[in-house]
């Protein structure tokens, strides 16, 4: 059998842009105006708006955009979408890519950062630094709630504000730069915006927990043992209090709205008494 082709994957040339060809729409150009401007753009808000909330956002993260559509996608929640748009045209694949394309950058800036760094605190200071805490941190700080599309419902319910949301934005914002200016400029984004918090961790690298467990095992310890004690509260919003015990020591109190996080707490509050900075 003949093969009278090669398949290769499509490649976005970045010359061919919205300068590229040298037009621009108009709606006046047409007999129908706005309503093809409409019709053109799927039927969402009108292209100057747009235009003008994707100009400023580009002014807040210090990045301009070839093709703005990438911009718009990264900002678009699935809910604001309709019809055969579906999940390709949100936000949730821009999302996959900016999420490797940040661990990246933020392991490269770690790695010039703390040259005496071993592998374990580099990663400690790495998963600090990608988590969606921090990311929606990031997402605050360029205000991208108020950029966001959101269907009602959502809108409704909070999702401007959602960090789940405002993370997964974020690190898809990540990803259209990157697509659209390549690893140098979305290196440059994540500098701009993780450097300070690289150099300030809003946390301890190790969690109370791990402490008082490496604590313990220096000294011929045991594992510390944990016990749900009490359980408070709705049970939507239930209260935690947890003890943790080690041997010929007494046991230490914590509460949280988890049972994680009342263990972390019984953690901190063991190797306060004992002297110990769960750092």
């Amino acid at each position: 059998m003949a093969v009278v082709g090669t398949l290769e994957p499509f490649v976005y040339d970045r010359k061919m842009s919205r300068k590229a060809s040298g037009k621009t729409f108009s709606a006046s150009s047409s007999p129908t105006g706005a309503r093809d401007a409409r019709k053109v753009n799927g039927g969402r808000r009108p292209l100057k708006r747009r235009a003008r909330i994707s100009g400023a956002f580009e002014g807040t993260i210090g990045y301009q955009f070839d093709d703005v559509s990438l911009l718009e996608r990264a900002l678009t929640h699935i809910s604001a979408l309709k019809g055969a748009q579906g999940r390709a045209g949100s936000y949730q694949r821009l999302e996959f890519l900016g999420d490797h394309v940040l661990g990246l950058a933020v392991s490269d800036m770690l790695f010039r950062a703390f040259p005496k760094a071993d592998e374990g605190e580099l990663s400690r200071r790495l998963a600090d630094l990608v988590r969606r805490e921090t990311c929606a941190d990031v997402a605050r700080a360029i205000d991208v709630g108020a950029a966001l599309r959101l269907g009602a419902s959502e809108a409704n319910a909070g999702g401007r504000a959602r960090v789940a949301i405002l993370a997964d934005v974020c690190e898809a914002i990540i990803g259209a730069v990157y697509v659209d200016g390549g690893y140098k400029a979305a290196a440059a984004f994540v500098e701009r915006f993780w450097s300070e918090r690289m150099r300030k961790p809003a946390r301890p690298l190790r969690d109370p927990k791990t402490v008082l467990q490496e604590w313990a095992q220096a000294r011929g310890l045991p594992t510390p043992v944990y016990k749900e004690v009490e359980r408070t509260g709705p049970h939507h919003d239930p209260e935690f209090r947890v003890a943790v015990t080690l041997p010929e020591r007494e046991p230490a109190g914590g509460k949280g709205r988890s049972k994680r996080a009342a263990e972390q707490a019984a953690a901190a509050a063991l190797l306060a008494r004992e002297g110990v900075k769960a750092t």
